[in-house]
């Protein structure tokens, strides 16, 4: 007689839904670095998983390109629908998705790794600056990590024209950052360093 099944835990469900939901929005047919956006996604949430983030955060990871980005501009979702993403992972992922998906990085990137007065993150959907509190920052630098190291690993020729780019970037931004994170920044991207 198999063991019984382990009750799933609130985060292990809202996941099951947010890929269910990833699925029926044809995730898997979007092709993406390494294979289809569903599967970038599913690494980047595990990246996040193994450097310990918290749920909300490896949520995060697996939705963050539902309102398309500043790097893929694929939407699944207009982000006027937001409270559709987060009746399905909870708003405190989907506010770390939309903040992900809202950022003007020519603008932003810059600025993030200054204290919290110094820090003019411009959304990208509405023109507006603001500043993230310490805690959206370092979600949103690890977020941004572990999603540019998954393309990297995968794509030498990425890893070639922007990895040197990418490793002055979160070597800037360290402060935010994991140490797994950093450590994970500096063995992908040092290779590519000039």
């Amino acid at each position: 007689m198999p063991p019984p099944a382990s009750t799933p835990t609130p985060a292990e469900e809202r996941e099951a839904r947010a890929l269910a939901l990833l699925r029926e929005l044809g995730a898997q047919r979007l092709d993406h670095p390494g294979g289809t956006l569903l599967a970038h996604l599913e690494r980047v949430r595990a990246q996040l998983g193994a450097w310990g983030a918290r749920p909300e955060l490896r949520l995060a990871g697996l939705c963050h390109a539902f309102y398309g980005t500043d790097g893929f501009a694929t939407a699944l979702l207009p982000v006027g629908r937001r409270a559709e993403l987060a009746a399905v992972i909870g708003p405190e992922a989907e506010e770390i998705v939309r903040l992900y998906a809202g950022c003007d990085r020519a603008a932003s990137y810059p600025t993030l790794a200054a204290d919290a007065e110094g820090v003019a993150f411009r959304d990208r959907f509405t023109g507006r600056i603001h500043s993230p509190g310490l805690q959206a920052r370092q979600d949103f630098a690890e977020l941004t990590a572990a999603n540019e190291l998954d393309v990297a690993r995968i794509d030498p020729s990425f890893r070639a024209a922007h990895g040197p780019a990418l490793l002055a970037l979160f070597t800037r931004l360290g402060g935010l950052l994991s140490e797994p994170a950093r450590r994970d920044c500096r063995a992908v991207l040092g290779g590519a360093a000039p």
